[in-house]
Parts: structure tokens; C-alpha cells; sequence
């Protein structure tokens, strides 16, 4: 709607415009979620929260985001192909988090998504080699690697999205890495970066409400939302591997959870407490380290891409930097301000104590 902005103008317009629209819309949509009864009840042990929150508040996250991206981005073929397939995905997430959907079904909806995409010309044509200007080309193996990469995306940050503010937090970041990586090393796709802005603005301005103690979760219609728009946007340009570090936490959490399941003789759709945030809370973590601690790790693999992808000494010492300071912050949270270690700690001073009286 706006074409003839200054590319940095319409990029900070869509991240304010984002923002806003998300964090004045959430309160309606949380009023919206109570009325017709999509409340995220804590009906079993994998549930952290103890009492009955209202869902549906990705409706916020994608008010915001759509907003943003149809006043902001250049209008292509494929990103109307992203935003049909958001479209199919947003709402299929509405009626799952009314009626929960069988697992199937949400997969066939996301396939037929993905398919729209790539009918729009969303395809990965090559892969690109870090540290290297060689490319492999993929011919008709890239349909089935596209939709395949969707899929995965789409329901790889629907599984992270286990505690207050985590799913919103790591696409935020995923975003903001994607995005670095395509203004520093790569010829920026202006679409894509409206699109990354958009997405980080929304998902900041949804934070707040969705924080612990959350006030709303996203569900199923902002998890989903997101992790298909992260997969589509990452493939406006050509395809980088490092792409698949930026989104090494969700991914690894998926991988390791399919493949535990079906050690186990169970379906890979079959939800268990094994995911990475739940293995931190049971080291004593409270939710809002163990979102903190994910956060970094999360921060850690787009830093990790952006080194690999660096074009010189300084860049790269800086992605060196940051990594060290995370590391030691991820240290601090799980061995000093961890509570149980510090109740261990307090239990054994008292101990001390008594056996010198």
C-alpha cells in the first residue's frame, strides 16, 4: 500500500504497526477466548499452569502481523502464496483450539498449506554451503523438500510452545536472526524482511500478556501461525543452511521428541514431558528461568549462523563475544540462581552450622 517508502522507513513502520495493533488487540481477544469457552484447562501432569487460561491469543499475533505486511511489503506471487497458506494454517489453529483436532487432520491441512505455497512458486530451488558461494541445485527434489520443510517448521514451534512466553520469545528471536543474516551477508529479499520485521513486532507486543504468570496463551492458531510463516519467509531467496541453525532449538526439540516417542513404541503425536523445557524444570528451574535459559540457547544457534556466514575478523570476534556472555548468563541461571540448588546449598550451610554447636 505504501511502495514508495524508504526501505528502512517501511520496515520500522511495520515493526511499530505490529506491535501496537498486537498489544492493544490481545486484551479483546482475550475477552473473545473466554466467551466461547477456548480455555487451556490443566487436565493433565505435562501442564504447568493450575488453573483454567484463556487461549486463541495468536488471533492478536496475526491481527498485528497481517496489518503490518499488507500496509509495508512489496506484493509478490509468493507472498501471496504465504499469506493464503497462513490464511489455511490460522484457521485450522481457530477450530483446534475450540474442538482439538485429531493430529491427522491438522497434518493434512498443513500439507495441503505447504502445497499452496509452493503452487504460488514458494519453492527451495538450491541449498547454498556455508563459508562458500557453491550451491546444490535441487531440480523437482525441491517440491517435496519445500513441504517437507513447512510441515516440519510449522509443527516444530508448536511443540516448543510449553510455557509462558516461550514459543513467542524464540520465533522473536529466530526472526531477528533471519533478519540480521539477510541485511549483513545475503541480498536482502525486501518482501522477507517486511515480513521478519512484522513478525518480530507482533510477537513482542504479545509477550507482555503471555509472560509468566501468562494472562493468555497464543495456542494452537499462534504456534502454528508462526512456525509456517517462519519455514515460508526463510524461503524468499535461496535456501542457507544456516537457516537451519537459526532454528536449532525447535527443531532439535521436535527431532529428539519423535524419536524418543517411537523408542517407546508410541505415536510420534503422542504427548509426553520429555521436551527440553520440561527436562530444565525438573532440574529445579522456575518457568521463567527455564524460558530465559531457552531464550539463550535459541540466541546461541542464530549467533552460530551468523558466524559461519561472517565475512571478517570483527563480525566473527562479535558472534564470539556474544556467545561467551550467553553461555556464562544460561550458567548463572542453572547453577547459582537455580532453587532447588540454592535450597541444597541453604540446607547444607544450616548442617555446617549445627555440627559446630
Amino acid at each position: 500500500m505504501f511502495p514508495n517508502l524508504n526501505p528502512w522507513i517501511a520496515l520500522f513502520s511495520a515493526f511499530v504497526v505490529s506491535l501496537a495493533v498486537c498489544n492493544r488487540m490481545t486484551p479483546p481477544v482475550k475477552r473473545f477466548a473466554e466467551r466461547i469457552g477456548a480455555m487451556d484447562i490443566p487436565k493433565d501432569d505435562r501442564r504447568v499452569h493450575d488453573h483454567p487460561i484463556p487461549r486463541m491469543g495468536g488471533l492478536a499475533i496475526i491481527v498485528g502481523f497481517f496489518l503490518a505486511v499488507l500496509l509495508f511489503a512489496p506484493v509478490s506471487e509468493k507472498v501471496y502464496g504465504i499469506v493464503i497458506g497462513a490464511f489455511i494454517i490460522a484457521g485450522m489453529g481457530f477450530v483446534d483450539d475450540i474442538v482439538n483436532l485429531r493430529p491427522v487432520v491438522k497434518l493434512v491441512i498443513q500439507i495441503f498449506a505447504a502445497f499452496v505455497c509452493v503452487r504460488f512458486g514458494l519453492v527451495i530451488d538450491a541449498i547454498t554451503w556455508p563459508v562458500s558461494q557453491t550451491y546444490l541445485e535441487l531440480g523437482w527434489w525441491g517440491v517435496p523438500l519445500t513441504m517437507l520443510w513447512i510441515v516440519l517448521c510449522t509443527n516444530a514451534f508448536n511443540l516448543i510452545d510449553g510455557l509462558d512466553g516461550l514459543a513467542a520469545g524464540v520465533t522473536a528471536i529466530c526472526s531477528f536472526f533471519l533478519l540480521a543474516a539477510s541485511i549483513l551477508f545475503f541480498t536482502a529479499e525486501p518482501a522477507a524482511a517486511v515480513i521478519l520485521t512484522a513478525l518480530i513486532g507482533a510477537c513482542l507486543g504479545f509477550i507482555p500478556f503471555n509472560f509468566n504468570p501468562a494472562k493468555i496463551f497464543m495456542g494452537d492458531v499462534g504456534s502454528q501461525f508462526l512456525g509456517f510463516i517462519l519455514a515460508t519467509v526463510s524461503i524468499l531467496g535461496l535456501f542457507k543452511l544456516q537457516t537451519v541453525l537459526t532454528f536449532a532449538l525447535p527443531l532439535a526439540d521436535t527431532g529428539f521428541a519423535v524419536i524418543r516417542r517411537l523408542a517407546h513404541g508410541q505415536s510420534p503425536f503422542h504427548a509426553d514431558k520429555g521436551h527440553f523445557h520440561h527436562r530444565l524444570m525438573a532440574l529445579g528451574l522456575s518457568q521463567k528461568q527455564t524460558v530465559l535459559v531457552l531464550y539463550g540457547v535459541a540466541a546461541i544457534g542464530g549467533v552460530v549462523s551468523l558466524w559461519i556466514a561472517g565475512r571478517g575478523p570483527v563480525i566473527r570476534a562479535l558472534c564470539i563475544v556474544a556467545i561467551v556472555v550467553t553461555l556464562i548468563g544460561i550458567g548463572i541461571l542453572v547453577f547459582i540462581r537455580n532453587p532447588r540448588r540454592a535450597k541444597a546449598r541453604e540446607e547444607r550451610r544450616k548442617q555446617r552450622a549445627a555440627k559446630k554447636q
